[in-house]
């Protein structure tokens, strides 16, 4: 497919009569943050290591910077970077230490690899940490020497496996732009999560795998429009105003107290311009609209009978 990172048709994977892989389907544009979301079990990280070629599917095919994952691994290989649940980085040795192994395992030249060192010290900043053993940094930045360990190599796609699990609020959001950084510049990321609002804030289209299938694709919002209970909040400066649009818009909910109606809707451009057009067609003028729809816990909740703000992203 023109313009994707990832293209995969039909994967399949089982282990003896578990059926961990139907049969998914999955495209993941260049450039874009891809999320992977289900419940434990529902076979993500089968997933991922089926496109990082660390595993066979039983059937199926898949590109991965458009290579065949089954006959060109090694070319799929040199292409991405994998970042694993826990931080893989030697404890015993120093930051600069851990990157500069990781520069002789690609086997760069000396020169380049202390330059590429440095860059990632910087970019991660680590320099100050840098000569000192793995084993004193904090999990924030051990994730963060993960992730510059993985960037070494320079890789087109990178695949992030729960990159900010057990991580607090600030180093996750730390994460977040390093990872928005690396999509800004053209990298693409394949991202599975437990954290929904990881997904919902990260990701460009999101896919919700259950019990091996995916059972939904969209963006954030198209997935939310999606789940009833989405509606169009419009508050009016006056009772007049009020009383017009309730009888304009019958089936909306009221609220006299804020003057406001709540009108069902999907929040969609096509559906607000109808419910503008019907406002405007009696001249009722609205002070403030606003669209509310389900968050990301309602959909997983929806689509797997899993409503957990966090998921196991196995």
């Amino acid at each position: 497919m023109n313009g994707s990172a990832i293209a995969a048709q039909g994967l399949r994977k089982a282990y003896k009569d578990k059926v961990v892989l139907d049969g998914i389907d999955l495209n993941v544009r260049t450039g874009t943050i891809f999320a992977l979301l289900g419940p434990n079990g529902a076979g993500k990280t089968t997933t991922v290591n089926v496109l990082s070629t660390l595993l066979t599917p039983d059937a199926g095919t898949a590109l991965v910077a458009g290579h065949d994952i089954a006959t060109q691994t090694k070319a799929v290989r040199a292409a991405i970077g994998v970042t694993g649940q826990f931080a893989a980085v030697d404890e015993l040795l120093t930051g600069e230490e851990n990157l500069l192994m990781m520069a002789d395992l690609l086997h760069l030249p000396k020169r380049d690899g202390r330059r590429v060192t440095a860059q990632l010290l910087e970019r991660f900043d680590l320099v100050e940490a840098a000569g000192k053993r793995a084993v004193s940094y904090s999990g924030g930045m051990r994730r963060k020497l993960d992730l510059a360990m993985t960037l070494v190599g320079a890789p087109r796609i990178i695949f992030l496996d729960e990159p900010t699990t057990g991580l607090d609020p600030r180093s996750r959001r730390t994460m977040w732009e390093i990872i928005r950084e690396l999509v800004a510049e053209g990298t693409t990321i394949f991202l599975t999560t437990q954290y929904l609002e990881e997904a919902d804030q990260l990701a460009d289209r999101i896919a919700v795998l259950d019990q091996g299938r995916v059972v939904a694709e969209g963006t954030a919002d198209e997935l939310k429009r999606r789940i009833p209970g989405s509606h169009i909040r419009l508050r009016f400066a006056d009772r007049r105003a009020l009383d017009v649009a309730a009888q304009v818009l019958r089936g909306a909910t009221r609220d006299d107290d804020e003057l406001a109606l709540r009108v069902p809707g999907d929040g969609g451009v096509r559906s607000l311009r109808a419910l503008l057009d019907r406002l405007d067609a009696q001249s009722i003028e609205v002070e403030e609209l606003s669209v509310h729809t389900p968050d990301l816990d309602d959909v997983f909740l929806a689509l797997t009978g899993h409503g957990n703000k966090e998921v196991s992203a196995r």
